[in-house]
């Protein structure tokens, strides 16, 4: 059994996602999800680490007679996406919590299966992706958007030059482990592929994070929530504060004049079950 690739969020935190966050990060990657989907009417989509339930209004407004299945570990979220859903009146989308894949939903009984900025381990990334495989049946669409290689590159760099600085090779090793084994688009290809999945096509659009500080970058809600923690699953390192402490620091003297830009490669496959 695998974790699902998310953290838990308290109340506060899921709401902080849903106004915040959402917005201003999680719509680039659901926007270009929405955009890959392929369906006729009747979908059945299962939306595996659901969090607060996005976009799943928005596919089930844009596909005629869906029904959504959401799954995620934090029952936070998860109490959330219900209230939203709940003001839809009665429609066909019901949330369940799961914190380990497999999952209990039931096997090849999905049209579609879903998952936003997973944040975890390599490990973690193919058992959700060998799940999307399992509940899907035969012709089924894998949708999954995630930030690719060249993303978060700053603050890699500042990570990096922590490392030099201080004498952390433990830490400059984790750093170049991480940003090299970033999925790409031929990568990401070969995972799916070895999940049991083809026909695999990735879209992938360039934009930029913006912050006015190295502090506004650290408390920023994007940050806090899944910037922050992604990076931490990717580099595996056990304590990170004294190095994003540096990162915080150096944003301020390197940009005193200036915003902090962050290069983010959005990412989504789209998929096939054969």
């Amino acid at each position: 059994m695998v974790k699902i690739p998310v953290d838990r969020l308290a109340p506060a935190d899921a709401a902080v996602m849903e106004t915040f966050v959402v917005p201003r990060y999680l719509s680039l990657f659901g926007e270009l999800a929405i955009e890959l989907l392929l369906s006729g009417q009747a979908a059945r989509i299962a939306h595996i680490g659901c969090r607060i339930g996005y976009p799943d209004r928005q596919l089930y407004e844009k596909v005629e007679g869906s029904s959504i299945v959401g799954v995620d570990a934090s029952e936070s979220a998860l109490e959330l996406a219900r209230n939203k859903a709940a003001l839809l009146g009665d429609p066909p989308i019901e949330y369940l919590e799961a914190e380990e894949l497999p999952t209990s939903l039931e096997a090849a009984s999905f049209s579609h299966a879903l998952n936003l900025h997973p944040v975890g381990s390599g490990e973690q990334r193919l058992a959700l992706f060998r799940e999307m495989e399992r509940v899907l049946y035969a012709g089924g669409q894998a949708l999954i958007a995630l930030p690719l290689r060249g993303s978060f590159q700053e603050i890699g760099d500042l990570l990096r030059e922590y490392a030099l600085k201080y004498d952390e090779g433990e830490v400059g090793k984790a750093v170049e482990d991480a940003m090299s084994t970033r999925p790409t688009i031929e990568t990401l290809s070969e995972e799916l592929e070895d999940a049991g999945l083809d026909d695999v096509d990735v879209e992938i659009r360039a934009t930029e994070l913006t912050f006015d500080s190295g502090r506004a970058f650290m408390e920023d809600p994007v940050s806090r929530l899944l910037v922050i923690p992604e990076l931490q699953a990717s580099l595996e390192v056990e304590d990170l504060s004294k190095p994003l402490d540096y990162v915080r620091d150096a944003v301020d003297k390197y940009w005193s004049e200036g915003k902090f830009e962050v290069a983010l490669n959005v990412g989504c496959a789209s998929a096939r079950k054969l």
